[in-house]
């Protein structure tokens, strides 16, 4: 049995973590998995969404520790060596669709920091959630110390990492963590509505430039910077295919048919960042 079901309906990828035995615990086959399936559904002009969910009562319980004390040992040269969650996070985050998390119970660890680079949080009630690095002896990982002060703000960033205590799903609302919290039995309906809405109403170019913007300008050193991307966006768009679909529908009161493809169809602009490399 693979360690991550893919299943697409309408659009929407659903990606189930399938270890329920190990409550999802991270570990290599789990990896290859998830980075397998978001580098697919990049290409997959079918895809509009991606929502990630754990099978059973947890979301991720973590690193899977079945190696104990040696669990975060690599025999990699220091220079070479990359966190493997990391790379599942930048793989998050140069996707061209958006991704949901839906928290269906514990996530700690790995299991919280994979959701940092999705788009939309959703916890089931009574979920426990957990940076736990310092209860471990180690530190963040997956980028996370960049992705939750952006997320949360950094004074409640520092005192989740710092303490590494487990919190309740309430607290991760009450911080920002998550959009929302529902029942259990309502976690994936809702992250499911979400999609559909994304991909029964808008523009699959527009959503994939629409994300990297936002993302992309966390980091951005002022308005001006935004302004210009901006510009050449609504220059490039404002000529599209898809605005004259977008208006037209709007005027004669039918649902658009948004005819660009992301696979054909991204601006010249497009990628206008500079990857940092070291």
């Amino acid at each position: 049995m693979p360690c991550v079901l893919e299943q697409l309906d309408g659009g929407v990828l659903t990606l189930t973590l399938n270890r329920p035995d190990r409550l999802n615990a991270y570990n290599r086959e789990l990896h290859d998995g998830l980075v397998g399936a978001f580098r697919r559904a990049d290409r997959d002009d079918a895809v509009r969404v991606v929502v990630v969910t754990g099978a059973g009562r947890a979301f991720c319980a973590g690193a899977d520790l079945e190696g104990r004390g040696r669990t975060f040992h690599s025999e990699q040269q220091a220079e070479s060596y990359r966190d493997g969650g990391g790379l599942l996070a930048l793989e998050i985050f140069r996707l061209t669709k958006p991704v949901i998390a839906a928290i269906n119970g514990p996530a700690v660890g790995v299991g919280v920091t994979m959701t940092l680079p999705m788009d939309v949080r959703i916890a089931a009630e009574g979920a426990k959630l957990g940076f736990v690095f310092t209860r471990r002896g180690m530190v963040p990982e997956a980028c996370s110390s960049f992705f939750l002060p952006r997320i949360v703000g950094i004074s409640q960033a520092m005192e989740w990492m710092l303490t590494g205590r487990v919190f309740t799903a309430q607290e991760a609302h009450a911080g920002g963590l998550v959009s929302r919290v529902v029942p259990p039995e309502q976690v994936l309906p809702a992250a499911l509505a979400i999609a559909r809405e994304i991909t029964e109403n808008t523009a699959p170019v527009s959503v994939a430039l629409t994300r990297q913007m936002l993302w992309r300008q966390l980091s951005g050193s002022s308005p001006m910077r935004a302004h210009r991307i901006e510009s050449k966006g609504i220059y490039s768009r404002g000529r599209s295919r898809d605005v004259e679909e977008g208006v037209a529908s709007f005027l004669e009161k039918r649902s658009a048919d948004f005819p660009q493809r992301v696979s054909e169809d991204m601006p010249p602009f497009y990628p206008w960042w500079d990857e940092e490399t070291f």
